[in-house]
């Protein structure tokens, strides 16, 4: 049996961890967490209650709704203990024990220490809470059947906070912390593949998004958006404004600067860029060799593209393509334009978009949707001649490529 004294030494620490919970201090740490971890884009609907969850995520298996994670203590997570949140950050698992879905980014989270589990947990019950029940998950037979998640936990999932590397200095290793955890990074720019994992052997090689039809670059590839010739600080400013004079963030991305990164210190984003910057760079890139169809065909298209390149942007990105900063990124040299996937240059002319209004940028310049003027073989004749003018190393788009991404989702 308990002593008396032993009985009023676990009263006290229960108090002082329960002062420690309330502490102002913790619960803005824990605010400044659930911000790099980008909670409020998926558990909060648009123009809704903050952190009532219910928000769709479109996925190849179905449709899941995010949970309620305010501290309403009936719908949300206002009974649950300390202890059980960081059981769920570090294994997926709920409550309950129930196995949870890989749209939540547990694979990254369990990198999450406790003191930064216990803050984050702080901050979300000193929330408002929201009385919104859980709406059920509608996922197609047999991916409604969780018991499938033990065999995607064996291969894609590896419990376990992240163990700092001693052979590299503090702010790297920071930078490291925040990208492979609270960041969850990978959990776009790896390729997903048919069973929704990404393989540790592709981290970083970037991948079509599922679905929402962007393309996340790779952060590994020089071709793509490698950031080995990319300075510190124009990789701080894309992250922490949505533009840099390297290019601006659109699609996904903006969602991501918006309600997350802008938010971070400039110390931390300064780390996240130190250590996105040492990624080891893909070996053995070689351009290849146009062959005489893609030449043909760039040949026939170029000329109608330049015309309407002349006619409808170069007002902006000047006639060589050099852009006017920082408002208008450069298309000429510009990495994001020439990628092996053409996906994100025909969304942007097709739907047109905004770099996010953030903290150093709280009035973006955009650009115009032609969706609506300009054909499928005139957005195909225009990408493919901003993909090949000016010493730009991609290849000639396709009009059948246009064509399905007309009807794309616009987030």
């Amino acid at each position: 049996m308990f002593s008396f004294r032993t009985l009023t030494l676990f009263c006290a620490c229960i108090v002082t961890m329960s002062a420690r919970a309330a502490d102002p201090s913790v619960i803005a740490r824990g605010e400044y967490l659930a911000r790099a971890g980008d909670c409020i884009a998926c558990h909060t609907v648009p123009a809704g209650k903050l952190f009532g969850g219910g928000r769709p995520m479109e996925t190849p298996f179905g449709t899941l709704y995010t949970p309620n994670i305010s501290s309403d203590k009936e719908t949300g997570i206002g009974k649950w203990t300390a202890a059980e949140f960081y059981t769920m950050m570090h294994t997926g698992k709920a409550r309950d024990g129930e196995l949870l879905y890989p749209a939540m980014p547990f694979a990254s989270y369990t990198k999450v220490t406790r003191d930064d589990s216990d803050a984050i947990y702080a901050y979300l019950l000193s929330t408002p809470p929201i009385h919104q029940p859980n709406r059920a998950h509608e996922l197609r037979f047999p991916f409604n059947q969780r018991s499938l998640l033990y065999g995607w936990r064996m291969l894609y999932m590896k419990p376990g906070e992240y163990q700092p590397d001693t052979t590299q200095s503090v702010e790297w290793n920071r930078g490291a912390y925040l990208v492979e955890g609270l960041g969850h990074c990978t959990m776009c720019h790896t390729a997903i593949n048919a069973l929704g994992g990404n393989s540790a052997s592709k981290r970083f090689e970037g991948g079509l998004i599922p679905v929402q039809n962007w393309y996340a670059p790779s952060l590994t590839s020089n071709k793509e958006a490698g950031l080995g010739d990319w300075s510190i600080e124009d990789i701080s400013n894309l992250l922490q404004s949505g533009v840099s004079n390297r290019g601006a963030v659109y699609g996904p991305m903006a969602e991501v600067v918006y309600d997350s990164f802008q938010y971070l210190s400039d110390e931390d984003i300064r780390a996240v860029a130190v250590y996105l910057k040492t990624l080891p760079a893909r070996a053995g890139e070689k351009l290849v060799p146009a062959t005489a169809a893609v030449a043909e065909q760039k040949n026939s298209l170029s000329p109608l593209g330049k015309k309407i390149y002349d006619a409808q942007c170069a007002l902006c990105h000047a006639s060589q393509g050099q852009g006017k900063l920082p408002h208008f990124p450069p298309l000429a040299n510009n990495q994001s334009i020439q990628m092996t996937s053409s996906v994100n240059p025909i969304r942007m002319v097709l739907n047109g978009g905004y770099a996010p209004g953030t903290k150093k940028n709280p009035m973006p310049y955009g650009m115009p949707p032609f969706a609506q003027s300009l054909s499928d073989v005139e957005v195909a004749a225009v990408v493919t001649y901003i993909r090949t003018a000016w010493g730009n190393h991609g290849t000639p788009v396709s009009v059948k490529e246009v064509n399905a991404l007309r009807s794309a989702p616009l987030y």
